[in-house]
């Protein structure tokens, strides 16, 4: 028979007193549940070789940026309005952001381009330790020039080695976190690329909504039908304007030349890459296609030799084409309802899931004459301008589109020469050629850190430092002799 180990009264007592210490330490984290992400942004430069050599003297070419999307930094996209869940037990998370980017060069006899690539949508998915960069790419092969489009390509995998997504708070936020060109990344980017290319580092923050019992957001719920399909007449109960001016010159303002800043006020907004002109007044007849309205708010941009100042926005829509209006304020002088840039029109519409909104999105629009003079002939008459969108509500129930949404930390007026980085947590040092990380407070690092995150310590997971090395022979597209400084 054999013996069996004797159970002390001390031994049962400490084994008692330790299950309660884990008890007691661990409870939120055996019954959290999966949260809501819900704002944010993620910033990308996709390959800044590549952006280089499509606006360099060989392909002679531009990038445009399509639904919110902006730059920052000068060499950042800027994606918006994350959306997803992030498990703080399991470390898992997932964020979608909305925006895109065209790019295109070589342009051909007939007006189109041989370089034809749009990425959009991006969404970063971790889980396991693993991470992988999602986009929607629409590209023409350049052997062929087969033109694809592909949704939610797993584009690139990111370098997560070290970090700890566990415990997170919010914002959470990742900083030049290292992606590489996945197999079917190279055959979406049109075979400019092969499989294993560094790409640009990744930063992204989003909002994370504090837990309530695993509820998570309610579902929006469907849109009445129209009582009526007849266009409707006569006053709309709401309506906005969103209209950018134009990507290079908000640069312009904000970087090392103009060292200056933008300023809303009387009701504007910012959504990052575009202005909103709220609270539209005036006729919309859906039948004959016309509008005539006005709009609250203004923007005043200031820097070295620039004082210019836009306000009181209006729109005149007829026979499908439109023109954007404003007083225009410079040196102190004012010159009311100024024909800023004619756009073309002929989408605006009732919308499609929502038969008590009118829209026209990111129409298409150019500098007058009047608005050369407005911007003091830094513009020639003709040239593009950001596109204009419009939202028109119907009646008093409709809701107007909702802004790009960066999140709890953005910047609207990035400071001149201010870092491309869009975390807000305090750089740390860390050793590029080991890829080293440093664990940002929030972060599981310890039981006794667990113990802090679950008192509800600060939010930040800080990840390893971007890196820096020089390019390489297989760093430009192919066809290309060498990367050229961008022009716009």
């Amino acid at each position: 028979m054999s013996a069996r180990p004797v159970r002390t009264p001390a031994v049962a007592l400490l084994a008692t007193l330790l299950a309660a210490l884990v008890g007691a330490l661990l409870p939120t984290t055996a019954q959290a549940a999966s949260r809501t992400v819900q704002g944010g942004r993620l910033d990308w430069g996709i390959k800044s070789s590549f952006q280089s050599y499509v606006t360099g003297p060989v392909a002679k070419g531009s990038f445009r940026l399509k639904n919110g999307a902006a730059t920052v930094g000068g060499s950042l996209f800027r994606f918006h309005s994350a959306t997803g869940s992030y498990d703080p037990d399991s470390g898992e998370f997932r964020a979608a952001f909305a925006g895109g980017v065209t790019f295109q060069g070589h342009q051909k006899p007939d007006g189109s381009y041989e370089l034809d690539l749009s990425v959009s949508n991006p969404t970063v998915k971790i889980a396991g330790g693993a991470g992988t960069l999602y986009v929607d790419v629409t590209s023409k092969a350049k052997d062929t020039g087969a033109v694809s489009t592909r949704s939610q390509v797993p584009f690139a995998t990111l370098g997560l080695g070290g970090i700890n997504m566990k415990g997170g708070g919010s914002p959470l936020a990742l900083t030049n976190v290292p992606a590489t060109l996945t197999s079917q990344g190279a055959e979406s980017f049109a075979g400019y690329y092969a499989a294993g290319a560094a790409l640009d580092p990744v930063s992204l923050s989003a909002d994370v909504l504090a837990a309530a019992g695993g509820a998570q957001s309610p579902a929006p719920q469907p849109s009445a039908p129209a009582a009526t399909t007849a266009a409707p007449q006569g006053a709309f109960a709401d309506a906005a304007v969103d209209w950018g001016v134009r990507r290079t010159f908000r640069e312009y303002v904000t970087g090392s030349i103009g060292q200056g800043k933008w300023t809303l006020a009387d009701g504007a907004q910012d959504g990052g890459a575009l202005f909103r002109f709220p609270q539209g007044k005036g006729a919309y007849d859906g039948a004959k296609g016309t509008l005539e309205a006005a709009f609250a708010g203004s923007v005043r941009f200031t820097g070295a030799h620039l004082d210019l100042t836009l306000g009181k926005v209006g729109v005149r829509i007829e026979n499908g084409k439109g023109v954007l209006s404003a007083d225009v304020t410079t040196a102190g002088k004012t010159e009311n309802a100024v024909a800023l840039a004619d756009f073309d029109a002929k989408g605006l519409k009732v919308d499609e899931k929502n038969a008590k909104l009118a829209v026209l999105t990111e129409a298409p629009a150019t500098l007058t004459e009047g608005g050369s003079k407005a911007f003091g002939s830094m513009y020639k008459a003709g040239t593009e301008m950001d596109p204009v969108s419009l939202a028109i509500a119907l009646d008093a129930t409709a809701q107007l589109p909702a802004l790009p949404d960066l999140g709890s930390t953005a910047s609207p007026t990035p400071a001149a020469g201010a870092p491309q980085s869009a975390t807000p947590a305090p750089a740390v040092a860390a050793d590029q050629a080991a890829s080293a990380s440093s664990i940002g407070t929030g972060t599981y690092v310890a039981l006794g850190a667990a113990v802090l995150v679950l008192a509800g310590g600060a939010a930040f997971l800080v990840v390893r430092k971007r890196r820096t090395a020089a390019a390489g022979p297989g760093d430009t597209p192919a066809a290309s002799p060498a990367d050229a400084p961008a022009t716009d």
